[in-house]
């Protein structure tokens, strides 16, 4: 029979359930531990007989134990039918991931990103498949961005897979989910200029002024806050972002390539807004 925790681990698989109990499920021991130096509160964990096998293993269950979680031992057959990978790592923690706001993408003049000072948001817009966006959360979040604003038909940002691929950045980096309305209200509010990635937008080295000549042009980047839009890894931006959108940009390619990965293209497009700001 299974336990409680293990009953709770299957209902969390699912995004409704986890959005109804402000839950996560963490699965491998590098998320665990970054999970655990981040400070997330953790409702416990179920463990393969395999993992104190390791000096790393044995060394994480005594941390948990440190901060006083439940861990629950599993056999090898049902920690399987619990994992989410094909080759588990012999650890899920169930834990309260963190509630961002709108409040925790900073405004702050100066540095470090904030948009007050000139920095940039990520915004995605109906990504499918978790991994991409757990990599495009990543990468805002590698890159000095102030936060990740993702909009409807985004992938669950707390699903294990997308968890996994954020590698940590989840738990440091703001990522918040807005509807059409609320964000069009949001950026409006902060004098917010949107960038839509389009592949029949203008050039790149066109929407950059060059450095280093002065303000206005050739010179920064916009002074306001910039929000970089990514869409759908098939259909692009929906049509009603694009249409509010001050510039449409696209990143050249060399001939017979068609596209670049969703994450590829937003590290490229964060890059270059945030080392001209």
């Amino acid at each position: 029979m299974a336990s409680n925790l293990q009953s709770t681990v299957r209902d969390l698989q699912r995004r409704k359930a986890r959005g109804r109990r402000g839950l996560a499920l963490m699965e491998g021991v590098r998320l665990v531990e970054d999970a655990l130096a981040a400070g997330l509160r953790f409702r416990g964990a179920v463990v393969a007989p395999d993992l104190e096998r390791t000096a790393r293993g044995t060394a994480l269950v005594a941390e948990l134990g440190r901060h006083a979680v439940p861990v629950e031992q599993a056999t090898a057959r049902v920690f399987a039918s619990l994992a989410d990978t094909e080759t588990p790592q012999g650890i899920i923690a169930v834990v309260e991931p963190r509630a961002w706001t709108l409040a925790d993408i900073a405004w702050s003049g100066g540095g470090g990103g904030g948009l007050g000072g000139g920095g940039a948001a990520l915004v995605i817009d109906a990504v499918q498949d978790p991994g991409n966006v757990g990599t495009l959360i990543r990468t805002a979040h590698a890159l000095g961005a102030a936060g990740t604003i993702a909009l409807r038909g985004t992938a669950d940002p707390l699903s294990p897979k997308a968890l996994r691929a954020a590698m940590g950045a989840t738990f440091r980096h703001p990522v918040v989910a807005l509807d059409d309305p609320r964000f069009i209200a949001w950026t409006r509010q902060h004098g917010v200029t949107l960038w839509a990635a389009a592949v029949d937008g203008i050039p790149l080295h066109r929407a950059l002024p060059l450095r280093g000549a002065g303000k206005g042009e050739g010179g920064k980047v916009d002074e306001g806050p910039i929000a970089v839009i990514v869409g759908n890894e098939g259909a692009g931006i929906r049509p009603q972002l694009n249409a509010v959108a001050a510039k449409r940009v696209a990143i050249p390619l060399a001939h017979g390539a068609e596209s670049l990965n969703v994450a590829v293209a937003a590290g490229i497009l964060l890059y270059e807004v945030l080392r001209g700001r």
